[in-house]
């Protein structure tokens, strides 16, 4: 199971990433900054299910929630910033 939550992970990191990078490039940037923000969520959920199903320790669980609350703060304001 860890091995296949890890892969989960990675996989959709990487997805969020690739997806940020085409957001950059798009001239209207809202509806797939919103989609990556949905994408960062589920992800924050499945971090959580990981550690009550204890595949990974508390000192994993908080860098990865720390780091996931950085990406969504500074997604968050990119989303403000096309929102006007």
């Amino acid at each position: 199971q860890r091995y296949v939550v890890g892969k989960y992970f990675e996989d959709k990191l990487l997805n969020i990433l690739e997806n940020l990078i085409r957001a950059y490039y798009q001239k209207d940037k809202l509806a797939l900054l919103n989609q990556i923000n949905v994408e960062l969520d589920v992800v924050r959920y499945f971090i959580r299910l990981s550690l009550d199903l204890k595949l990974s320790t508390v000192k994993h669980y908080e860098y990865a929630a720390k780091s996931l609350q950085e990406i969504g703060r500074q997604l968050g304001g990119w989303i403000k910033s096309q929102s006007k």
